[in-house]
């Protein structure tokens, strides 16, 4: 049986049977892992407050295969995010996150920009931040990294380069911007956006994580992106995050 040794953040814990949890980890070298941590909801576990969301914890565990779930044999908490433990706002903000992960990722695909984005994601939100743009910016990059980048600069069911003298829509189902004469002709759902907002989407994907705190979106812009963003993303994995009211009950 393979003995598996990874870092990685747990974006999801949950109950299993009488005694034992479920944990799912997001690794770089590994991607998304399961594994079965056996009595660790014991009152005597060795696991300790170990398997909570959003730590970053140093993992051992066995795996027949790669299909298979794993059994977790030891667990350190490498970092624990104390902003996240302590508001409301930062721990639903982290949930957004570390879900959109876990249904945007297929297992044991690691990409080790996608976990070094939620580490650094994880640790800029701050109560005194604009949690919500923060994970706005976060879901743009995470479309990205998995090949689900937003097109913007052309059409993208005729391929014509957009022009900024005519209309432009995005189209949730297409991944990207279309054109005011093939929205006419029917593709489906059709968000507007105005140029200020499609600019702000090119600059959110092409900064790096470390750099979007210098992007602002207010007004306008704000509500197109947002909008379009959070439709891209539900066509991406087939259905929508849930809301904060969800997140905190």
């Amino acid at each position: 049986m393979p003995l598996l040794r990874t870092r990685a953040v747990i974006i999801r814990s949950q109950r299993w049977g009488d005694a034992d949890r479920i944990v799912t980890l997001y690794s770089p070298d590994l991607g998304k892992i399961r594994g079965a941590a056996r009595g660790a909801r014991r009152m005597k576990t060795r696991f300790g407050g170990v398997l909570e969301p959003f730590g970053i914890v140093d993992v051992t565990l066995f795996q027949k295969t790669p299909d298979a779930l794993g059994q977790i044999s030891q667990i350190d908490l490498v970092k624990n995010f104390k902003a996240v433990r302590e508001d409301l706002g930062v721990m639903a903000a982290a949930a957004k996150m570390v879900r959109m992960v876990e249904m945007i990722t297929a297992d044991r695909d690691p990409n080790p920009e996608m976990y070094s984005a939620l580490v650094y994601g994880l640790e800029n939100l701050l109560p005194d931040r604009d949690l919500a743009l923060t994970t706005l910016l976060f879901q743009i990059h995470v479309l990205g990294y998995t090949g689900f980048r937003p097109q913007i600069d052309r059409c993208t069911e005729c391929g014509n380069i957009a022009s900024p003298h005519m209309p432009q829509w995005f189209s949730p189902r297409l991944g990207g911007m279309v054109c005011n004469g093939c929205g006419q002709r029917g593709v489906g759902r059709l968000l507007s956006v105005s140029k200020g907002s499609l600019a702000f989407i090119e600059q959110a994907r092409r900064l790096p994580m470390a750099s979007l705190s210098r992007l602002k979106a207010i007004g306008t812009v704000r509500i197109e992106v947002e909008e379009a963003i959070e439709a891209y993303f539900q066509a991406v994995v087939g259905k929508a995050l849930p809301t904060f009211e969800q997140w905190v009950s």
